[in-house]
């Protein structure tokens, strides 16, 4: 009758004690022991120099009809190895030598553990085949492996990237992510360098992008998209995973969109939040984070380009009692840094001022801030109907989108509140129509809206390798240089790219159209004026539209003509 304690032991064990090479008690004493220091069986005769490794090869290709693969013989493929996290390749000892389509051929020294082979094939969705190395050979394999597969991610320099406090923002309402474990090497270092390169580059967007055979990630720096980094297709999932859960967001959900926001605490002193929006697209989700630096709303007013006759006009108008003031722009245009920096000004004791946002970009300290969420009917008119009720001084609103929250915001204005909102328009005469055209009275326009303020964000040349170029003078006055300006003499000024800049650009500046509203512009409104009427008023009273600041910005030297040209139209 066979020994019962013999039943415990491996094939490989068994056959270990066929040839002479073991002796039972020598096995099941090695087996037990390699459970308790949770060890593969082959690991722990070699590293205890019970056996040779070479020869625990041997026996189990001739045991199993595996042939011995001399693993020094071939060149890693990271990407194999990128397939399976590092914890599970640890933990069973075995390591992704290369793919060939849905097969993934895996090392091991022990062709009996197939709980590996079974595990590697439920991670990856491949069919998985064993192949035989020697122990002492795999275990030098797997640590060369994993330091490349690390220096695959690990191209951004200068941070210690597995100590950046990177995790959700508390502020937002708190989901429970799933269990699955996205914790982990090499992805968690990906993921934080490619977040700290984004804040060092001064990149205000990432994208995260899968595609059926690449997976990319671009950043957006000074309104320009460019690539940052590649990983392989297959870890599209994983990289997904680890994003949503640092945003509170549902990693099982991957058929509709989703909305979160997640911090990155850089020192003591400097944190960065992220605005983060999933969205599935044909091979996975694709994920953009908007990064929002609290500091930026602390820049001051001075920073922001405008000329010094736009400044005081701004600062006129912010600093009166009541009325309306608007930005108007496209999306990235720096709409909310203008609003902020209005409402750090006017972020004093004396003052009550409340926010209602989709969603709050920057949080300020002594200002209520409101997150719409109309989920739960809380949106932008219902949070400006409560606002009424708690005695304001000064009411933001993210945007007006319909007719009953701009006639709330209008009500405000013409009862003695300071109200700043944003519209979706190209220019500033647009935006009185935009009103009128979603069913705003006209009289309640021209009575409550005080200043409107349109904008775009333009790159700012590279002081350091900027060069001057000779354009003549008929090219000049067709872009709309007047001649009194071509007969004082300017410098223009093209990009030109050094190790400074990206493209021969740094840092970008504002272009502002600065139009407060008229007695005659009320009077135009009054009477059903049009957009082209109201701009032909606004040049009568010396206002510079978009192009003609923009053009100021030019012969400044601040930026190009080309730059110009692209950011707003002739």
């Amino acid at each position: 009758m066979e020994n019962p304690e013999s039943i415990r032991l491996s094939g490989l064990a068994r056959r270990l004690i066929t040839d002479g090479l073991l002796s039972e008690e020598e096995a099941l004493s090695a087996q037990k022991h390699a459970k308790k220091a949770n060890q593969p069986f082959v690991s722990y005769l070699v590293r205890n120099k019970i056996l040779n490794s070479h020869d625990i090869a041997l026996v189990a290709s001739q045991e199993f009809g595996v042939p011995l693969f001399d693993i020094d013989a071939m060149s890693m493929d990271v990407a194999a190895t990128l397939l399976i996290k590092e914890s599970l390749i640890r933990k069973h000892h075995a390591l992704p030598l290369y793919q060939r389509g849905n097969r993934l051929h895996v090392a091991m020294s022990d062709p009996t553990n197939l709980q590996a082979l079974d595990e590697y094939q439920f991670s990856t969705g491949m069919n998985t085949f064993a192949v035989l190395v020697e122990e002492q050979k795999l275990t030098a394999a797997i640590e060369h492996a994993l330091d490349k597969s690390n220096e695959k991610f690990d191209d951004f320099g200068g941070a210690d990237l597995d100590d950046i406090d990177l995790g959700p923002d508390n502020t937002t309402e708190r989901k429970e992510p799933s269990t699955a474990d996205v914790d982990e090497t090499p992805i968690v270092r990906f993921i934080n360098g490619i977040l700290t390169h984004a804040i060092k580059s001064g990149a205000s967007d990432i994208h995260f992008e899968p595609y059926e055979k690449k997976y990319r990630v671009r950043i957006r720096i000074d309104g320009i998209l460019q690539e940052a980094q590649s990983a392989p297709v297959n870890l599209g999932g994983r990289i997904a995973a680890r994003l949503k859960v640092l945003s509170r967001l549902n990693i099982a959900e991957r058929r509709v969109p989703q909305d979160g926001r997640m911090r990155l605490k850089l020192s003591a002193t400097k944190t960065i939040d992220f605005r983060v929006n999933t969205c599935p697209t044909l091979f996975g989700e694709k994920i953009v984070l908007r990064i929002l630096d609290p500091t930026s709303a602390q820049l001051g007013i001075d920073v922001l380009g405008y000329e010094p006759d736009q400044k005081k006009i701004f600062m006129d108008a912010m600093h009166q009692p009541y009325g309306m003031v608007l930005v108007t722009g496209p999306t990235g245009s720096g709409k909310t840094v203008s609003l902020y920096t209005a409402l750090s000004i006017l972020n004093t004791d004396d003052r009550n001022i409340s926010t209602a946002e989709d969603p709050a970009e920057i949080s300020l300290a002594g200002i209520n801030q409101v997150n719409i969420n109309p989920a739960v009917g809380l949106t932008f008119s219902s949070a400006l109907k409560a606002f009424l009720r708690q005695d304001p001084d000064v009411i933001m609103v993210g945007e007006i989108r319909d007719l009953e929250t701009a006639e709330i915001s209008i009500k405000a204005a013409q009862t003695g509140h300071m109200v700043f909102s944003t519209l979706h328009t190209n220019d500033a005469p647009q935006t009185l129509t935009r009103l009128a055209n979603m069913g705003v009275p006209a009289f309640n326009i021209a009575s409550a809206v005080s200043l409107i303020i349109a904008q775009r964000l333009g790159r700012r040349l590279c002081s350091k390798c900027k060069q001057s170029e000779n354009i003549p003078v008929e090219v000049l006055l067709e872009e709309g240089f007047t001649q009194t300006q071509v007969d004082k003499g300017m410098t223009i000024f093209k990009a030109v790219g050094c190790e400074s800049c990206t493209l021969g650009y740094k840092g970008r500046v504002g272009i502002y159209q600065v139009m407060p509203i008229s007695e005659e512009m009320g009077r135009i409104i009054m009477e059903g004026g049009n957009a082209m009427t109201l701009a032909d008023q606004a040049e009568k009273e010396g206002i510079d539209d978009l192009r003609k600041s923009g053009l100021k910005k030019v012969a400044a030297g601040m930026t190009s003509l080309e730059e110009l040209n692209r950011v707003i139209k002739e």
